[in-house]
């Protein structure tokens, strides 16, 4: 980016923040290190503390941004003016409470994104499923394609520097972009923004974008909602929050399974929708073993493009990132071309390797639906039974409310599975109380009483002394969660945990 632009940016984003020299406490996060580099990039003096020290740590100090790991003393820079906080840190953090008795700004991740959304064409992915994903393929395609995105994705992703069809580069969860669109429909127009919108806790109402999708919509995080009907009113919410049509706002929705009459009652943007219902505006179709996807638009236009990612959910989210892409004046080519190159992201689906004939996968998925759609997909790409071999699963169940609330349909979605090996649950942010009325036993009976070969065993390494004796040529493992379970499949390959 050359001096004038920094400028510009770090004005506008300054502007609206209120000040040039934001604090983060928990700046080792996914999308806080990405929001960082990004002010960074632009111009602003950013600095930050974690709690310990890490690889993203340790890359935001080598670019130039100071990183300190003594927080819990509670002491802020002096000149601090506005702090930006993880969602991970609590209001009685000692540097919290610091902030508010010296009457300093504090924003939460999302407000600060929200904040650096403005004067840019923001464009929110949105669903219950499938935002990372999309995310980091559509911000591929947009490099690809000429529109020089900026992006911040909740993953890193070896071709988001770049796009897809470069060399892959180190991976990142982040891509810096030019202050306007220099090609396309909307050239001229501010600069594309690309984010996640999550909604948890509602984080999604804090940003404004003018282009939007929503991929699904499912019960999920009830101890913030309560019910499914919650969940459904906050993305309608969301989807009102979308710049209107006299505006280029435009939401693309699933035509199934995002209660869309529901979210777009009374929205003010254009909307339309995308499935493989042939009523859908965009029309999906996928070929599993090959993993050819084509979509035809709104005007009959067919295109099509091979996917590397298996099932039938990443064509989903390939497809809802080619009618973004469109919708934000790509040409329809370069996006095709840019899928078809697309590698992956970190925990999505990730091959790490072989051991002794044995294939390790390794994918985030925490909830029902994407246990069942990951395992469908690998079980139809991979095909384990026709050699011989088994699928094997291990699965770390990511907080016990949700494992509480969904405690059959887990137990439902490992169909595929031949046998599955299930850690502690993984504890983030329930209570104790909530902590003792559930445990992976649980789900273990219920797994069992479905027919499932399924055992508990911690600590991991007993999982991976289990994993050696049970694991023969052919098999397929796939390790699963959102918590620290990755550990084992990378155990596994390297014969134990360092």
């Amino acid at each position: 980016m050359n001096r004038p632009e920094q400028s510009h940016r770090a004005e506008s984003i300054s502007q609206h923040l209120g000040c040039d020299r934001p604090y983060m406490i928990g700046i080792g996060g996914c999308g806080m290190s990405a929001l960082a580099r990004l002010m960074h990039d632009a111009g602003l003096t950013v600095r930050g503390c974690d709690s310990t020290p890490s690889p993203v740590t340790d890359a935001l100090s080598d670019t130039g941004i100071p990183v300190g790991f003594d927080e819990q003393a509670g002491q802020l820079p002096s000149d601090a003016r506005v702090i930006i906080a993880s969602a991970a840190i609590k209001h009685d953090h000692p540097m919290m409470i610091e902030a508010a008795s010296r009457g300093l700004s504090i924003l939460t991740y999302p407000e600060a994104l929200g904040v650096c959304m403005r004067g840019h064409t923001g464009v929110a992915i949105a669903g219950t499923h499938g935002k990372s994903t999309t995310t980091a393929m559509l911000g591929c395609a947009l490099t690809d394609a000429g529109l020089a995105p900026s992006v911040i994705v909740g993953a890193t992703c070896t071709q988001l520097s770049h796009g897809a069809l470069s060399s892959s580069d180190a991976p990142v969860g982040y891509r810096v972009g030019d202050r306007t669109i220099p090609k396309g429909e909307r050239a001229g127009e501010p600069g594309i923004l690309l984010a996640e919108a999550c909604e948890f806790n509602r984080s999604f109402h804090h940003l404004r974008p003018t282009v939007a999708s929503i991929a699904s919509i499912e019960a999920d995080h009830l101890d913030i909602y309560g019910s499914l009907d919650a969940v459904v009113e906050a993305f309608a919410d969301f989807a009102r929050l979308i710049a209107p049509a006299e505006q280029g706002g435009k939401l693309i929705i699933a035509h199934d399974g995002a209660h869309r009459r529901v979210v777009t009652a009374g929205v003010t943007c254009a909307v339309e929708t995308i499935g493989f219902n042939p009523a859908a505006d965009w029309v999906v179709t996928h070929e599993p073993t090959t993993g050819k996807v084509s979509v035809r638009d709104p005007d009959g236009r067919l295109v099509e493009w091979g996917l590397s990612m298996p099932g039938e959910h990443n064509a989903f989210n390939s497809a809802m990132a080619y009618a973004i892409g469109r919708s934000l004046g790509a040409e329809p080519e370069a996006l095709a071309a840019s899928f078809g190159a697309f590698l992956g992201l970190d925990r999505r689906l990730q091959l790490l390797g072989t051991r002794d004939g044995v294939k390790v996968y390794d994918d985030y998925g925490h909830h029902p639906t994407e246990i069942e759609a990951t395992l469908r997909a690998l079980a139809q790409r991979e095909q384990p039974h026709a050699n011989g071999g088994r699928l094997i699963c291990v699965f770390q169940p990511h907080q016990h409310s949700r494992t509480r609330f969904f405690l059959e349909e887990f137990a439902n979605s490992f169909e595929q599975a031949d046998i599955v090996i299930v850690p502690h649950i993984y504890f983030v942010r329930d209570s104790e109380i909530e902590k003792h009325r559930v445990s992976s036993a649980d789900l273990v009976d219920r797994l069992r009483a479905k027919g499932v070969r399924a055992m508990h065993l911690y600590p991991f390494e007993a999982i991976i002394e289990q994993l050696e004796n049970v694991c023969r040529p052919g098999d397929l493992l796939v390790v699963m969660g959102a918590g620290p379970v990755w550990k084992v499949g990378r155990g596994y390959l390297q014969g134990g945990i360092a």
